[in-house]
């Protein structure tokens, strides 16, 4: 999650049950040559991605055999995969202003091939790998942006409590500060996140100081920032954690005497927020209609077709990937298949999925990045890219991997598709109206209790009113284009199999009619009602986050 109204993973339930448990098994693994940052050599580093994403390195193989501890360990929260030094320079010219960097000019890394795969982060330490061939770059290319797009969404969705209570503490900080669109540094633990905050502001003061006192060749001042920024954000990574477990262990602490005061006085609180809800609606509720007609309603169409067709062909594309994989799998199992071969065959293969999150990455909202304060498309490219990747683990028994799997993948899809555009119209279109609305110019807190202070909010009163103004349509479905969705898809999905030109399709189909034409469809749990976005559908009980 990069963003500053993120997806709440508590809210974005999808329509499949489960993601398929991944404990104790191997994303991926393979050999590649590691610049050492130390001397500046090159070494082949063996790579071990387990479960958690994040990648470990050992000197080669065998020493991963012998269960020996890694060299390190790679965290990839905030990085960008590069594969050229055209793209690296590019942005290490951006960040350090007045060091510009030609391509053609002393260079400032010489690769032993000509297939770099560069890890670049705006604050952190700068990682530089590099394979023999293309196909090799590519493959490790994907791997890479599994494991970015996988920790940049690292908030547990466990701690119902504590997750929303944290993002909506960053939220609220960064609208003091004047930024209310999405930030692409809100990725990682909430440790990561707070550090990734304070160098957001502290950055530009330390460049400041420090850019004009580095001396050296270009490519000398370049590595001598990177490694006085990674030094930096160490220690503020250092001190964010230390405060943020100290504030966590405080609220536990006060968990029991808050809960006991909410349930002595429940029905006084309700009713306080009631009345001041009505207060604030009465001012704010019509310069918030007129906004949404005005200024939103015109541009909700253009919105959802710069999402729809590109979400649309990437879960398409994971369909057909998946029927694909099916097919091959169904001749591996009838000889001597395992469960473990069927599951690391699936959506969890970062280079068998990548032609699918090649779909996603051709979204783009130009035009309306700026007028929404959208600082990129990156960050609905990524939150489908999840979903897309999630979709799939809806089966796990061979027996079910094909009886009635076509109808309710797309059903599934279309689903999780229709929610995600929801939630992203929601995500564009709630900063965008806070920004306008704001500040509440409403002071009606002295209308509440200083005993109910801490549970009751103005602020957070006033984006209920702004949030429901405009997600009573959204949700609703009010709008044409978001009920039509991909229905000439899905209709030509229903055609016979005899009429595809895809010949997996008629071998599923085979499958289906002779060996499983008996076994029951496949039913799942309800789903849970998705807001999709860091702001409930219902805050009626907000004063439960400051527990």
């Amino acid at each position: 999650m990069c963003n500053a109204v993120i997806l709440c993973k508590k809210g974005a339930k999808m329509a499949c049950n489960s993601e398929i448990p991944l404990e104790n098994k191997s994303i991926f693994s393979g050999s590649l040559f590691q610049c050492l940052e130390e001397n500046k050599k090159w070494r082949s580093r063996f790579l071990f991605v387990p479960d958690t994403y994040n990648i470990n390195y050992y000197d080669n193989k065998s020493a991963y055999d012998k269960h020996l501890p890694p060299k390190g360990t790679i965290n990839c929260a905030g990085y960008k995969v590069l594969t050229s030094m055209e793209q690296y320079l590019d942005l290490i010219s951006s960040s350090l202003p007045g060091v510009k960097a030609k391509v053609g000019s002393a260079p400032y890394l010489k690769f032993p091939f000509q297939f770099p795969l560069i890890l670049w982060h705006p604050y952190a330490r700068h990682l530089y790998f590099c394979v023999e061939t293309e196909k090799e770059q590519q493959k490790w290319l994907a791997v890479l942006q599994d494991c970015v797009r996988h920790t940049n969404d690292g908030l547990s969705e466990e701690h119902k409590v504590q997750t929303p209570a944290f993002t909506d503490t960053v939220r609220l900080y960064r609208q003091a500060q004047g930024h209310f669109g999405t930030w692409e540094m809100m990725c990682g633990v909430p440790s990561q996140i707070l550090s990734n905050l304070v160098m957001d502001s502290l950055l530009p003061e330390l460049r400041e100081l420090i850019s004009p006192r580095l001396k050296g060749k270009l490519y000398e001042r370049q590595r001598n920032w990177m490694l006085i920024s990674d030094a930096v954000y160490s220690l503020v990574q250092n001190q964010c954690q230390t405060q943020y477990e100290a504030v966590v262990q405080k609220c536990e602490a006060s968990r029991s005497s808050l809960e006991a005061s909410i349930r002595t006085d429940m029905d006084q609180i309700i009713t306080s927020k009631e009345h001041v809800t009505n207060k604030v609606k009465a001012v704010v509720l019509p310069k918030a209609e007129k906004l949404l007609k005005v200024s939103i309603e015109p541009y909700i169409s253009s919105i959802l077709d710069a999402l729809m067709e590109p979400t649309s062909r990437g879960f398409f594309e994971v369909r057909d990937v998946f029927f694909r994989e099916l097919v091959d799998m169904s001749k591996n199992t009838l000889n001597n298949g395992t469960k473990e071969m069927i599951i690391s065959m699936l959506a969890f293969h970062p280079v068998k999925m990548q032609s699918c999150y090649e779909k996603v990455e051709q979204l783009s909202l130009e035009g309306l990045q700026q007028r929404f304060d959208v600082s990129s498309p990156s960050v609905f490219v990524q939150r489908a890219q999840i979903l897309m990747r999630k979709l799939p683990a809806v089966t796990l028994s061979f027996p079910r991997l094909f009886f009635g799997f076509p109808q309710k993948f797309d059903y599934d899809s279309s689903t999780v598709r229709k929610r995600f555009f929801r939630e992203a119209l929601l995500q564009i279109f709630i900063p965008y109206m806070l920004k306008q609305l704001s500040p509440c110019d409403c002071s009606y807190g002295w209308l509440i209790f200083e005993d109910f202070s801490r549970f009751i909010l103005v602020e957070n009163i006033f984006e209920e009113v702004v949030l429901h103004s405009v997600m009573k349509d959204i949700m609703m479905g009010q709008f044409p284009n978001l009920r039509g969705g991909s229905r000439e898809i899905s209709k030509q999905r229903k055609e016979p199999p005899e009429k595809s030109q895809d010949s997996f399709s008629t071998v599923i189909y085979t499958l289906q009619q002779k060996s499983f034409s008996k076994s029951p469809p496949i039913r799942l749990s309800p789903k849970t009602e998705s807001s999709g976005l860091f702001y409930p559908k219902n805050r009626d009980l907000k004063m439960q986050k400051r527990i």
